[in-house]
């Protein structure tokens, strides 16, 4: 029989499947990362940022979180390949395809970001332009969370490697501790420290300090939020899949993310710029994500939220991404 025959399918695609599903959300959802984030609003980040008082340390400490998403976007983009070849159905190699195109988008905003507004504010400031490329930027949690992640993903294409086992140790790398916990809680802080539409943290209330409103950030980020709620999910099922079917044992889930979780503290308390700022509440953030995470998949009785619920972000209505 030839490779573009099959027998066991009526037809190509299956869009009632869990993949085919979340395939048709992503394409409902599309966002232009060169149009539909504003250039007036990267300006007026810029200038809110020059018009803070923000110490140049406090600065520095911004531009290197900035860096760490670009960087982490474009190192996923090419991470996840293995995983669209290593997968067997169609309609989950659409959702990763959709989901590599939708980290090259957020690696796109990053950049904007750098160059338009990092990059002028450090010229205006007086302070040494770097490029996102820079070294300094990522510590050696960060080297070790995305290595390991990388070598988790590539192992997939090795001989004798693509088993249902090293498939749930690649999403609980990716989908589960990168994505669901390092970014989240990342994004969770951003909201917190530059707009209104997030938590309260009392060290911000007890300084007294007005807050840095940057309306371009959070607009790119609730769209990249927006997207990584849809992967989060589909990682996740994924897994549950696995655990349902006997093909892993739970430890294995629990073993992988307990052992990731040092590797995201240190990345989320990255202390080489001298701020006032306590990363405790992201720290705790961070675990308890990891835990709920957990708790999801290993649990017979927890389902998956719908999709729409995933993708759902607060204050998302007001830029759009609904």
């Amino acid at each position: 029989m030839s490779r573009y025959a099959d027998s066991e399918r009526t037809m190509r695609l299956d869009p009632d499947s869990f993949a085919g599903g979340y395939f048709k959300n992503a394409v409902y959802r599309h966002w232009d990362p060169y149009e539909d984030i504003p250039g007036e609003l990267l300006e007026q980040d810029r200038e809110r940022i020059l018009d803070s008082d923000w110490t140049d340390e406090e600065f520095r400490g911004f531009r290197s979180s900035i860096a760490k998403f670009g960087a982490g976007e474009e190192a996923v983009t090419e991470d996840l390949a293995p995983l669209a070849i290593a997968l067997d159905d169609i309609n989950d190699q659409m959702f990763v395809s959709s989901q590599i195109y939708e980290e090259a988008k957020h690696a796109v905003f990053f950049d904007r970001y750098w160059r338009e507004v990092i990059d002028p504010v450090a010229e205006a400031r007086g302070i040494e332009r770097l490029p996102p490329t820079a070294d300094e930027f990522f510590n050696e949690a960060y080297e070790q969370l995305f290595d390991r992640t990388e070598a988790a993903m590539h192992k997939l294409l090795e001989d004798g490697e693509n088993t249902a086992r090293n498939r749930v140790i690649a999403y609980c790398h990716y989908h589960l501790a990168v994505e669901s916990v390092l970014a989240q809680t990342a994004y969770y802080g951003y909201q917190a420290q530059y707009s209104d539409t997030g938590p309260q943290f009392e060290q911000f209330e007890e300084e007294g300090r007005e807050q840095t409103m940057l309306d371009g950030l959070i607009e790119g980020i609730t769209r990249i939020r927006s997207d990584e709620g849809r992967h989060v999910g589909f990682g996740m099922h994924k897994v549950q899949q696995h655990v349902e079917a006997g093909d892993v044992d739970e430890a294995i889930i629990q073993e992988t993310l307990q052992e990731l979780l040092p590797h995201i503290a240190g990345v989320v308390d990255d202390d080489q710029y001298d701020t006032d700022f306590d990363s405790t509440p992201l720290v705790e953030y961070a675990s308890e994500k990891l835990s709920k995470r957990i708790e999801i998949i290993t649990s017979r009785d927890a389902e998956l939220p719908p999709v729409e619920e995933l993708v759902h972000i607060e204050g998302a209505d007001r830029v759009g991404a609904d």
